[in-house]
């Protein structure tokens, strides 16, 4: 049975797209781990975000690729009615202004990590293996510490405290563990101008104006944003951020599929040559 390259791709394809909605149950099983030790007098509505954001990200993100995915691939021209360019722009609406929230979120989760403070009090781990204190293993990641580990996480004498959390780290720990965090920040930031210029390609593309200039400007800036991209994910994976890692490649991937679909509706628009000419 021959399968054509075309059919090949397209399953590839919806293979990312789910995979990346899998991401969105990863991201929530890490954060509610987490939000147990960071919001553990409960979690109010406005900590939300806060707690969330990768999980809110994720998701308004899926929602936003398959709205991608209609307007380039899916939908032929004439089944833009109105009413479904409009359905199609309110939805995206929506989700950016997720997607802007779950970035002001890395944004006030990263001021948080900057917040902690040295304990000079504390010189021993060992000495908390009591009253339910807790190590920053990671971003999102703490652990007990008890009799039976405490000499596992660190052999460092001076520790850093978490505002208001009963958790604490070492200097190396808390340098990752803000990076990490400003990483999220700059991943997020950049994905914002990567979806703002796509969504100029295509408004530029249903009136047929995406040429020239526009499209150089608009090849060049994703070179920029896409190697940015690519580094951060470079970054999780060398620092052993497997999810954030394999999320960052999935989300790469994707977003190629979208730039091959603009591609090739540009393509389908451009004037043909004649039959037969030179």
């Amino acid at each position: 049975m021959n399968v054509s390259h075309e059919k090949l791709f397209q399953v590839a394809k919806y293979v990312v797209y789910a995979l990346l909605t899998l991401n969105i149950f990863l991201f929530f099983a890490e954060e509610w781990a987490a939000s147990t030790h960071r919001f553990a007098n409960g979690l109010s509505l406005t900590d939300v975000i806060e707690g969330f954001a990768s999980t809110i990200d994720t998701a308004a993100w899926v929602v936003l690729l398959l709205m991608f995915e209609l307007e380039t691939y899916q939908l032929a021209d004439h089944q833009f009615t109105r009413r479904v360019t409009l359905a199609l722009h309110s939805l995206r609406g929506i989700c950016y202004c997720f997607i802007v929230y779950a970035f002001y979120g890395y944004v006030t989760k990263s001021l948080f990590l900057l917040g902690v403070t040295a304990a000079p009090e504390i010189a021993d781990i060992c000495s908390l293996a009591v009253n339910q204190w807790t190590y920053a293993i990671d971003l999102d990641e703490y652990q007990l510490i008890t009799a039976a580990n405490c000499a596992s996480f660190t052999t460092d004498t001076v520790f850093y405290r978490f505002p208001g959390m009963q958790a604490v780290v070492d200097q190396v720990g808390r340098t990752e563990i803000v990076r990490l965090a400003w990483v999220d920040v700059v991943n997020a930031a950049v994905w914002l101008l990567v979806v703002l210029v796509l969504e100029i390609d295509v408004r530029l593309q249903e009136s047929n104006l995406l040429l020239g200039a526009a499209l150089r400007i608009s090849t060049a800036s994703k070179y920029v944003f896409y190697s940015i991209l690519f580094l951060a994910a470079a970054y999780w994976g060398w620092k052993g951020d497997f999810v954030d890692f394999w999320d960052a490649f999935l989300w790469l991937v994707a977003f190629v599929f979208i730039e091959l679909n603009v591609f090739d509706w540009r393509h389908e628009t451009l004037p043909q040559p004649a039959e037969g000419s030179a």
